[in-house]
């Protein structure tokens, strides 16, 4: 009897360094709020520059480093750099702020969380005040809303707010940091996305490392604003006109309580990136994706997005008279909470699938169905 073709065992090969992991722990803790993305993008710009050829910054700050800036085929790995945050909206006479959303903030995380308050003069420290639990016995509950949750920062007075350098339109973030739990996951805010810059930025870090020469000049891109509507990858794909994109993005581990498999699709964290089926998704270059993942024993799961991906793969897909365009995904649990978590793995390979892929394509490679 002929032995049956055993499988290749998945060995974990990991990526991420020390160096590299202190760099994404700094990243993470430094506050970039969509509109606000300048610090973070210096970051990022400082930690890259090794490893690619030239940069490129645009008016609204997204930033692009460029490995063979000379070639004509131009193909983009791309991930998104703003984190979602408030905006001060009203202050009371007696020294309280309101506040609206810059992004797609949860309001239901906000009361008794920390927060800084950015001005001209620096960070204003605040926290989201709500109701002691004695004060609302026999009541009904009020569940938070953007109509009853508010800022205290030690003030009486909306002039001794407005002394510190609080205005309205000044921007707030949560202070929460990054930390490492159980071993496995990195934990923090604003992983979505900066975990995906930072992976894109490994991806030039072992090009450079491995010697690799691309036959295309590659475009890293680390877009501004997109959780208020794609509007830095908009821009971005305008001004590069990109022959391929290859965007990034996080998207739910559907495996924690009350969500809903039927709806959101089966997905966790730790059994690999997330590749996605939507009209926007360009098949052949999907296909040359998953090829690179299953030739390198690299594990992925599967998506299906309804009408659009939401993510800044959308942008660059339909920009320049349609571009191929394709996405990869890191699962994440408690998207747009304070304690958003990937898996340390998982992070690995999303950066191994997109190197592997860009490997993978030829100079002036044609991704039409029929030609």
């Amino acid at each position: 009897m002929a032995k049956k073709e055993q499988k290749k065992e998945q060995k974990h090969i990991p990526v991420v360094n020390k160096k590299s992991l202190a760099f994404f722990e700094k990243y993470i803790n430094n506050a970039a709020p969509t509109g606000f993305e300048a610090e973070g993008q210096k970051l990022w710009l400082d930690y890259i520059k090794p490893y690619i050829d030239t940069h490129y910054v645009d008016s609204y700050g997204t930033a692009v480093g460029i490995i063979n800036p000379e070639a004509e085929y131009k193909v983009v790995i791309e991930a998104h750099a703003d984190e979602i945050s408030w905006f001060v909206n009203y202050i009371t006479s007696d020294g309280l702020i309101y506040v609206i959303r810059n992004g797609g903030s949860d309001h239901q995380i906000a009361p008794s969380k920390r927060v800084n308050i950015h001005t001209d003069k620096g960070i204003v420290k605040a926290v989201f005040g709500w109701p002691a639990i004695h004060t609302r016995s026999g009541e009904k509950e009020q569940s938070p809303t953007l109509k009853n949750i508010f800022l205290d920062c030690g003030c009486t007075s909306k002039e001794e707010v407005e002394a510190m350098g609080i205005h309205v339109g000044c921007v707030i973030t949560y202070e929460d940091e990054f930390m490492v739990l159980n071993d496995r996951y990195y934990v923090g805010r604003a992983l979505d996305n900066r975990a995906g810059g930072f992976m894109i930025a490994e991806v030039a870090r072992l090009l450079h490392e491995n010697k690799k020469k691309l036959p295309f000049g590659l475009y890293i891109v680390n877009s501004v604003q997109e959780e208020i509507g794609l509007r830095g990858a908009e821009m971005i794909a305008d001004h590069i006109k990109p022959n391929v994109a290859i965007v990034t993005d996080v998207t739910h581990d559907t495996s924690t309580p009350m969500i809903n498999k039927i709806t959101q699709g089966d997905l966790a964290c730790g059994r690999g990136p997330v590749v996605s089926y939507a009209p926007a998704v360009q098949n052949n270059l999907n296909r040359l994706i998953i090829k690179a993942a299953e030739d390198n024993n690299i594990p992925f799961q599967r998506q299906a997005c309804s009408r659009s991906t939401g993510t800044d793969t959308d942008a660059f897909a339909y920009s320049n008279g349609g571009v191929p365009s394709a996405l990869i995904s890191l699962p994440l649990r408690y998207m747009h909470t304070t304690v958003e978590m990937i898996h340390k793995e998982d992070v690995d390979n999303v950066i191994h699938i997109i190197y592997h892929a860009l490997l993978s394509i030829k100079n002036g490679q044609d991704f039409r169905y029929i030609r």
